[in-house]
């Protein structure tokens, strides 16, 4: 089947997604984890050849990401249940406006209508998305990556299943079968037939959407995220934090890349840090690399998302210092002050301006489940319509309904 014929399959069906009761959304989405977790052999039988055909042309941590093993395949279909459980954004009236002429003025939760995403090599993704795009009221489209579509694929035959068996049309869950570019651009470009789309991985493919979409195109964001050791932070605490927003998943978009570390506890605080993660190689400015051995940073190591075991470390002499490299250098996803100085940690976290900001707590926390959204869509970097976390409100659009008894103007 080609993509465009995919698509409209698609968009035949978002009117029956867009009528859906709550209830039967819910008992889709129940239907679509108990299918996921039935077909746990076939998907793990599809991940291992793709594991096997990845081998040698991926780096191990994105062999990590497209890894599924039962406890993920089961930590997935909890994702969709808990996405089941959450309130339905569809139909909630967000304001309301009674006029001196009668009218009565209901801003409204609508769905989307067609949601297309495009990702890449991570078998995660494929249910997140549908599940959200589906309680959301909304057809969904997936175009993966071609490392992970045996996987993907798989998944998708368990979702559609149970889709099935709740009544709901199968066709509102589309995975495109060209994994080609041709594909990619085919999604960017179906004006009247994909209403969002959302990309979702490596900058090249961010910036790819962004610049040749037709569609509307929420931007999710590469991390390079970062990490500020004030002057005032509990060094423990300052340890545990990098080392968890480092080493924990290196592969994914809010692990930290760059380390920036106060001058007046450098000397104390780096010896300690390279001892506790050795796994991790260092790129140091030339103040750090002056205090502990690693590698130097080149031009570009602070504009970098490694996704690896790899951190830009940079000593700074200030506050101020840290927030301004942070302006220059973040990419507005996440950022981190570690510190027991109140007024420092407020300067900081009004003056960086990313879509999440911590005080004394790992970057890695930016994520849907762990803001109470459920599983997300994505992170959205941009700042109209949504930014952060995308659960569902974010995956609704509105519209004004009015009514009136006569009024004419």
């Amino acid at each position: 089947m080609t993509t465009f014929e995919q698509l409209e399959r698609a968009s035949a069906a978002k009117a029956a997604m867009a009528a859906a009761s709550t209830e039967q959304k819910n008992r889709a989405l129940l239907a679509m984890a108990d299918a996921l977790e039935a077909r746990c052999a076939s998907i793990l039988s599809a991940n291992a050849l793709d594991l096997e055909s990845a081998q040698g042309h991926i780096s191990d941590v994105m062999l990590d990401r497209l890894s599924l093993n039962e406890n993920r395949i089961a930590s997935m279909a909890e994702g969709i249940r808990q996405v089941a459980a959450l309130p339905d954004p569809v139909g909630q009236v967000l304001r309301i406006v009674d006029r001196p002429n009668g009218l009565h003025i209901e801003k409204t939760a609508v769905p989307m209508g067609v949601i297309a995403i495009i990702y890449e090599s991570r078998p995660n993704v494929t249910s997140d998305a549908a599940a959200l795009a589906l309680k959301a009221g909304s057809a969904c489209v997936l175009r993966g990556g071609k490392e992970a579509h045996r996987s993907a694929a798989a998944i998708v035959e368990a979702l559609r299943l149970g889709l099935e068996r709740s009544g709901l049309p199968q066709d509102a869950l589309q995975l495109v079968e060209d994994t080609t570019r041709q594909s990619a651009n085919e999604l960017m470009t179906a004006v009247g037939l994909v209403d969002l789309l959302i990309p979702r991985g490596g900058a090249g493919l961010i910036r790819a959407c962004v610049e040749n979409a037709t569609v509307n195109v929420i931007e999710t964001g590469t991390g390079i995220c970062h990490v500020y050791v004030d002057a005032e932070a509990d060094p423990d605490m300052a340890l545990d934090i990098v080392e968890n927003a480092k080493t924990s998943r290196p592969s994914v978009c809010n692990a930290e890349e760059v380390l920036l570390v106060h001058r007046d506890i450098a000397e104390e605080f780096l010896p300690r840090l390279k001892a506790r993660i050795p796994q991790v190689e260092l790129r140091l400015c030339p103040r750090a690399a002056a205090i502990i051995p690693g590698t130097p940073a080149g031009d570009i190591d602070f504009d970098t998302e490694f996704l690896d075991y790899i951190l830009a470390v940079k000593v700074v002499d200030s506050l101020e210092d840290a927030i301004v490299h942070i302006g220059e250098h973040s990419t507005g996803h996440s950022d981190a002050i570690i510190t027991r100085d109140a007024r420092a940690a407020q300067v900081f976290l009004r003056s960086v301006d990313s879509a999440a900001v911590y005080w004394n707590a790992s970057t890695r926390f930016t994520d849907g489940g762990e803001f109470g959204l459920g599983c997300e869509m994505g992170i959205s970097t941009q700042k109209l319509h949504a930014r952060g976390p995308m659960g569902l409100e974010e995956l609704c659009t509105y519209k004004y309904i009015i009514t009136g008894n006569g009024q004419i103007r």
